[in-house]
């Protein structure tokens, strides 16, 4: 909604309605000797046309860079009707609708994406999204603890192909309810499957697996699946919602389905700002969706028969014993999901298959000219979507910095989180990149990389 300031004459009048003079007798209570006559060091006020004529010169500053990193945050295409109808004042100033009689437009919409999100993934429900994607893991591995009668376990087996982010989030909040996370180790980018035989007898509530997973490769999710299940755990599936457009649902995963899914919304419409926002999804079966933390819509009729929407299992310290609560989670994610309700609704299937077909094909356009670089060969030989991995002939954080330098931004340095691979550069094309944007990255990496650039990034 736009800002219309208030005229001279309408604050006049407001002070006469309330019987006051001016403003500051408003504020007479406050003892004179702290009251400051200005703000020393604070320049005058400048007109809006001045604001946004300064606000464009210091965005310049940053430089326009072209964005290869990926590694759970992408830069895809948000068409402009998405955040103009996310932003009416219905939607922008709504806040957690408890009142569902106040509150059936944002109940609605959030019905709608739970709905759209069960389709997506296969499963049979969906919460009202989480924070983000890390904590939406940590919650399923808490989820699947409660949830499994099967097995008495607290360990939750993780390849360590899963977003290292995810892996420390998580960490930091079941351990303390003595829940492990055990990894599993990762073979030419997946997880390694014979190493589940090592194993033996050992009881796991959980089995985790990333689609695509961190490193942009594919998991062989029908045999982590169908051996949780052979083995008493619950399959917790961490899926790229835009890459359900073209691979596999966890629904389907191996010949029951993973229990429960859980991701980052962040692909569907919204965009990269300043480290957010993101949020959490979570959707699971039936069976066990009692144990799903947060909030779920549910559609209902009042006492004439008409249809209405209305919060239901709400299974929060707030409603029931603490002791019992699955969640604490409060803060209302339903902004950002009425965001990517609206991105669904206007990208249909079709148009969401388009947009990771263009995500895959310039993935793949992308490492291939990278890797005819001498000095850059690819990492794994296993398939992926729109993340890969390629190894340099020398340390990638200096390669980085020189390609911001021309406003190239290169990629995710693997090296903190995996040594074990050297010198290990993640790269993402999302449908945002263009040919040109593709081939000037791989000449300027090609031209770094030669032998007059050498000094530089060595």
């Amino acid at each position: 909604m736009p800002f219309i300031p208030h005229t001279r004459d309408d604050l006049s009048a407001m002070l006469g309605r309330i019987g006051v003079n001016d403003v500051d007798d408003l504020f007479d209570e406050i003892p004179a000797e702290l009251m400051m006559p200005g703000l020393p060091g604070v320049p005058s006020a400048l007109s809006e046309a001045e604001i946004s004529s300064l606000m464009h010169e210091r965005a310049d500053t940053d430089g326009r860079p072209v964005c290869f990193i990926g590694a759970g945050a992408y830069d895809h295409y948000v068409p402009a009707a998405v955040w103009e109808v996310t932003t009416r004042g219905e939607f922008y100033s709504a806040y957690t609708p408890y009142q569902a009689e106040a509150s059936q437009g944002t109940l609605q919409v959030i019905y709608e994406y739970q709905t759209m999100m069960a389709a997506l993934t296969g499963l049979d429900v969906s919460n009202a999204s989480l924070y983000d994607g890390a904590t939406a893991f940590a919650e399923a591995c808490l989820m699947a603890v409660r949830a499994n009668r099967k097995s008495k376990s607290r360990k939750i087996l993780v390849p360590r192909s899963v977003h290292p982010y995810y892996r420390e989030v998580a960490f930091n909040i079941i351990s303390g309810q003595d829940i492990e996370l055990v990894d599993l180790p990762v073979e030419n980018g997946v997880a390694d499957i014979k190493a589940l035989e090592q194993l033996g007898d050992e009881s796991f509530a959980a089995v985790v697996m990333q689609q695509p997973n961190f490193f942009g490769s594919l998991e062989q999710v029908d045999a982590l699946t169908d051996w949780a299940h052979e083995h008493g755990a619950l399959a917790i599936a961490i899926a790229n919602p835009m890459s359900l457009a073209l691979l596999k649902a966890p629904g389907d995963y191996g010949s029951e389905g993973a229990d429960i899914a859980c991701g980052d919304g962040q692909p569907l419409g919204v965009p990269m700002s300043s480290g957010g926002p993101f949020f959490g999804y979570m959707v699971c079966r039936e069976a066990i969706v009692r144990q799903m933390p947060g909030r779920i819509v549910g559609r209902t009729v009042d006492i004439d028969g008409r249809p209405g929407f209305t919060l239901t299992l709400q299974a929060r310290e707030q409603h029931i014993r603490r002791s019992r609560a699955t969640s604490n989670i409060c803060t209302n994610q339903g902004l950002v999901v009425t965001a990517a309700t609206i991105y669904m609704s206007l990208m249909g299937a079709t148009g969401l298959r388009q947009v990771a077909s263009s995500c895959l094909n310039n993935t793949r356009t992308l490492v291939a000219g990278l890797t005819a670089i001498d000095g850059v060969e690819a990492a794994f030989t296993s398939p992926g979507f729109h993340e890969a991995v390629v190894l340099l002939d020398r340390p990638v954080a200096p390669v980085l910095e020189a390609l911001a330098a021309e406003n190239v931004l290169g990629g995710f340095d693997l090296s903190t989180y995996y040594p074990e691979l050297g010198n290990a550069l993640l790269v993402c094309a999302t449908e945002n990149r263009t040919a040109a944007q593709i081939d000037n990255y791989v000449a300027t990496l090609s031209a770094l990389l030669s032998e007059e650039g050498v000094r530089n990034c060595g």
